[in-house]
């Protein structure tokens, strides 16, 4: 049998903010400032560079969900042409000249800038990349493995979370360059990968999430849909301070 790409992914605005500012992407297909009601199941096949990611509108700018939108737009037209790292590397630097430009075009949008994480899955490996404070990680064994690199300051003793980020497509009155994070590793079948704003990861701790995601691996085969809620409702259940969205991602075959 082929192996193929399973990405069950939603997209929520949680309980206190007025919109949703985040924008996802898989494959060629994006949700951009939008909600989702339940989870949505996409499968692609294994071997096609497949760009799956979650871009996070930056709050308290302008314009969060158009960065957010432009961002996952972008990297859905680029997906055919990430075949590895330097691609990856390169792509995310346009995206960030593409805010840069759509913002210097409408004062509007004046220092809007988003957040990036995501995976581009290969035939044999996946790239992985992020720029800001979304995350992606691996899963597997009952724990989950950030393969993300957070964009924020150190946190002091007794701090989980931080709403401070160092690096951002856009975000500021003038071009600023971006140096992404960008690595990747072996991919085979079997392979588990979460993609997710810190609307999930600030509000739910990663043993939490870890506990979530512990499933035999064929009963994982069955409930890529009902982890990604059950995910979801851990968020609303701990308040649901921010947007919320997520991608449970698996090479099956």
């Amino acid at each position: 049998m082929a192996a193929y790409i399973a990405v069950s992914a939603l997209s929520h605005e949680g309980l206190l903010r007025e919109q949703n500012e985040d924008s996802l992407v898989a494959g060629p297909w994006t949700l951009c400032a939008t909600v989702t009601t339940n989870p949505q199941t996409l499968l692609f096949p294994l071997g096609p560079p497949c760009p799956v990611a979650v871009a996070d509108g930056l709050g308290g700018h302008p314009g969060g969900e158009v960065a957010s939108a432009l961002v996952a737009r972008r990297l859905a037209a680029a997906g055919p042409g990430l075949d590895g790292e330097e691609s990856v590397r390169e792509a995310l630097q346009n995206c960030n000249r593409d805010v840069y430009a759509a913002a210097g075009g409408d004062p509007g949008l004046a220092a809007m800038g988003t957040t990036v994480a995501g995976l581009v899955l290969l035939e044999d490996r996946v790239v992985v990349f992020n720029i800001g404070d979304s995350r992606v990680y691996r899963i597997g064994d009952g724990a989950l493995r950030r393969v993300s690199v957070d964009d924020s300051p150190p946190l002091p003793p007794g701090r989980r979370t931080t709403s401070v980020v160092t690096q951002t497509l856009g975000g500021s009155l003038g071009l600023t360059f971006v140096e992404p994070h960008v690595r990747s590793e072996p991919l085979a079948v079997g392979d588990r990968y979460l993609v997710c704003s810190d609307g999930l990861t600030d509000p739910v701790p990663e043993e939490e999430l870890a506990a979530l995601l512990d499933r035999p691996p064929a009963e994982a085969e069955r409930a890529d849909g009902r982890a990604a809620f059950e995910l979801w409702k851990a968020a609303i259940e701990a308040g649901g301070p921010d947007n919320i969205t997520l991608a449970l991602v698996r090479v099956g075959q």
